[in-house]
């Protein structure tokens, strides 16, 4: 079967049994990882019915950032997607079932477990892609809304005399997970379209800082200093 006609297969799939009002882990969520996926394995040797698979069921158990058992999401979902084409599917190639597994539950940040397959890096670094940049900007904040999350803290929007708390601050999200991102990468196309992804994250930071300043048309090029991401690094 061709990869388009399975990708129609899950998206109809996914249109009976998965409506969500979570923003960041939608349909158009599973599209664009799948997207992103296919950039950075152009010029790579990979299945592509593996990545494909993971891409579209990577998130279908995905447990709100503060549920204590938020690491197992991934483990959960790789799970329940081998119950879903074993039972939704059966013509779905038994012999992909592991690594489409393994994809699954490697994407996960919180989870920790390392990719062993150029197919689960590749997915893990599309994943990650979507946490950064202007859908990632978006996504933090519907996230952090969706959970009371205060936007930023007034007096010290940077934690410079503070500890960060991404739970209390969506803003700290960014210190503590987003601008890392970048050197998590496991490919050179997934790394590079990162840095320049986290960069437009440290614009923003640098534009807020400096209207909390009370300057709306200028940009706190000491946060543009602090914040990029060193060549080097």
């Amino acid at each position: 079967m061709e990869l388009a006609q399975w990708q129609q297969r899950f998206e109809a799939w996914m249109a009976q049994h998965h409506a969500t009002d979570d923003a960041a882990h939608d349909i158009s969520h599973f599209r664009r990882v799948w997207m992103t996926a296919q950039k950075i394995a152009a010029e790579e040797a990979v299945d592509p019915l593996v990545v494909l698979t993971a891409c579209y069921f990577h998130d279908i158990v995905s447990l709100p950032k503060n549920d204590p058992q938020r690491s197992q999401s991934s483990t959960l979902a790789a799970r329940k997607t081998r119950r879903i084409l074993r039972e939704d599917f059966p013509d779905f190639p038994s012999e992909r079932l592991d690594a489409v597994a393994h994809a699954i539950e490697a994407h996960s940040f919180s989870a920790g477990i390392a990719p062993q397959t150029l197919e689960a890096k590749i997915v893990q670094d599309a994943d990650r892609l979507e946490a950064l940049g202007a859908i990632g900007l978006a996504r933090v904040f519907a996230v952090s809304g969706a959970l009371g999350v205060a936007l930023f803290d007034a007096a010290d929007p940077f934690a410079d005399s503070r500890p960060l708390d991404d739970r209390a601050y969506a803003l700290d999200h960014f210190q503590t997970k987003l601008l890392r991102l970048p050197d998590t990468m496991q490919t050179a196309v997934g790394r590079e379209l990162a840095i320049h992804n986290a960069d437009y994250l440290v614009q923003f930071m640098a534009k807020l800082s400096a209207e909390l300043q009370g300057d709306c048309l200028g940009i706190d090029a000491s946060i543009q200093r602090r914040f990029r991401h060193s060549p080097n690094a």
